[in-house]
């Protein structure tokens, strides 16, 4: 989708339940329009064209073109949140933020691991601890995610923020130091498990000892 082509979208006179009740009737769900300083402004959009963003290249991070029914107005926005019918998963809501496409903008951007680790095929774990990096860039470079190889690694092994390889366009915000995954050896964490399980005394013993006393 092109971030020059304009979606044209309505301006919501009237909110609410009732209001977004209504909406939805009419084929649109309700959504907000924020950001760059200017007033919020809730409009109705279809959630086909909703679905076609997310199912572009980009993805939820796609820069898109809104226009406002019967007026000029004419705004450059991203997709900061998706709301969801929580029995039926379609769309009841959606968050959208005005960008400048020539002023940077912080994003975070999903991690998605590629491959299995030699040291998970050998009996290994994979820990998957941080699975977004906030990222600074143009709008226009806003990727849909961030590939990493994990082919590699063995156990003890350990990927760091500061190992990804990423494009020149991102700068990277954060600790560099974060671990984004590791690989660790099974044996190992089930022997610090059990080390950790405090060892009770045998039942049948304690209720000996008790026998013996009385005896006494």
């Amino acid at each position: 989708m092109s971030s020059t082509e304009a979606i044209v979208v309505a301006k919501r006179e009237t909110v609410g339940k009732a209001s977004s009740r209504d909406l939805r009737k009419s084929g649109l769900i309700p959504a907000t329009v924020y950001g760059l300083g200017e007033a919020a402004v809730s409009i109705g959009i279809s959630p086909k064209i909703v679905a076609r963003i997310l199912a572009s290249d980009t993805g939820k991070n796609t820069m898109i073109y809104l226009q406002r029914e019967g007026t000029d107005i004419k705004r450059h926005v991203i997709i900061k949140d998706l709301q969801r019918d929580p029995v039926t998963g379609r769309l009841s809501h959606v968050d959208f933020m005005r960008v400048d496409p020539n002023h940077k903008v912080k994003v975070n951007i999903p991690i998605v691991l590629k491959g299995i680790p030699a040291g998970v095929k050998e009996g290994g774990m994979l820990d998957f601890v941080h699975r977004h990096i906030e990222v600074e860039c143009l709008p226009a470079f806003i990727p849909a995610h961030i590939d990493i190889s994990v082919e590699h690694m063995v156990v003890g092994d350990v990927m760091r923020l500061d190992q990804v390889q990423l494009d020149a366009h991102l700068t990277v915000l954060g600790d560099a130091h974060n671990v984004i995954c590791s690989v660790h050896g099974k044996k190992a964490e089930e022997e610090v498990v059990a080390a950790e399980v405090p060892v009770k005394e045998p039942e049948v013993a304690a209720t000996k000892s008790k026998k013996d006393d009385k005896k006494k």
